[in-house]
């Protein structure tokens, strides 16, 4: 089976105007990712849906979904409206952020079924910031909580436990928030701390059935690359001795490169595929090669195309 890519023009009407999470972001991406001919022919190409208001309220409350439409309508108006001081839509952000989100689901059909064996969801807006009731620091809905929940509901003979992990050099406050006492979906984040949203402390461990199934390893800023990866392996041998997953997700920051103006951290194109062949030997090992990697941040407009490229490679 060949990776998957999903990806859709429409991904550049979500217009934040001059702003890091801006549309350049999902050129470059996508530059990169045709750059490699022999590679981006051999891709299979999925066409992405949008998410259906019962599939958004399994990981937010219907206030969230009212506050983004309500937005996007005003501006309309105002061109650009800011639901927080990070955040700003336009009139077709909701449109752009169901199809993030549905992208993701429809990326969880495609290994379910067959049609791929891993794939890339090439999206926007990003969505690990997204908690159940607020949309937050970029991000509208959270496309990976999304995906886990649409797996479980759609799939439950097949797809009972998930495992989320996240190399964005931002902490993914708004997955952990979603999942923080749930047992069958285990979250795993490294990241830059201190560091926004100021969350993701190696203390936060989830709560009542939970507890035990959110790891997070805060990471000083300038740590070498081999300390990250050392510590990386490490998070993962214990994520997956706690959970099997049936599934794998990655939340696919790429600002923790070393070029990147809103990190710290110093990988590499090469960092990000040997972390992303051991998630894949981790989807091998129990969930049946299932790994699906969706895009969340990477702000460095001249190096984001080549990084992901070396992502989805390993895929």
């Amino acid at each position: 089976m060949s990776t998957g890519i999903i990806y859709s023009e429409d991904y550049l009407h979500h217009d934040t105007g001059d702003h890091p999470e801006r549309r350049e972001r999902y050129r470059a991406t996508m530059e990169g990712l045709m750059s490699d001919t022999d590679r981006w022919e051999s891709w299979a190409k999925i066409a992405p849906r949008p998410a259906t208001d019962d599939e958004l309220m399994r990981c937010h409350t219907e206030r969230t979904l009212v506050r983004v439409g309500q937005a996007c309508l005003q501006a309309t108006i105002y061109e650009h409206v800011s639901l927080d001081s990070d955040t700003v839509v336009s009139q077709q952000s909701d449109h752009a952020a169901r199809l993030a989100a549905g992208g993701a689901c429809r990326a969880v059909d495609a290994v379910v079924s067959g049609e791929a064996g891993g794939v890339f969801v090439a999206c926007r807006p990003p969505g690990h910031h997204a908690t159940q009731g607020q949309s937050m620091g970029f991000c509208l809905y959270n496309n990976v909580a999304v995906a886990a929940r649409y797996a479980q509901a759609a799939y439950p003979n097949e797809i009972k436990r998930v495992l989320i992990v996240d190399f964005d050099v931002h902490h993914g406050n708004g997955t952990q928030d979603i999942f923080y006492d749930d047992p069958s979906v285990f979250y795993y984040s490294l990241h830059q701390f201190p560091w926004y949203p100021g969350t993701g402390g190696a203390d936060e461990r989830g709560i009542r059935e939970g507890e035990g199934y959110t790891l997070n390893l805060p990471v000083r800023a300038l740590t070498p690359v081999e300390s990250y990866l050392r510590m990386f392996n490490q998070g993962l041998e214990n994520a997956m001795s706690k959970l099997s997953p049936d599934l794998v997700i990655i939340s696919a920051g790429f600002d923790a490169h070393e070029t990147d103006p809103l990190g710290q951290l110093t990988l590499n194109d090469q960092s990000y595929a040997e972390i992303t062949r051991r998630l894949r030997e981790a989807a091998n090992a129990t969930a049946k090669g299932r790994l699906i990697s969706c895009l969340e941040g990477g702000y460095n407009l001249h190096t984001l195309g080549s990084t992901v490229l070396a992502h989805v490679s390993e895929l």
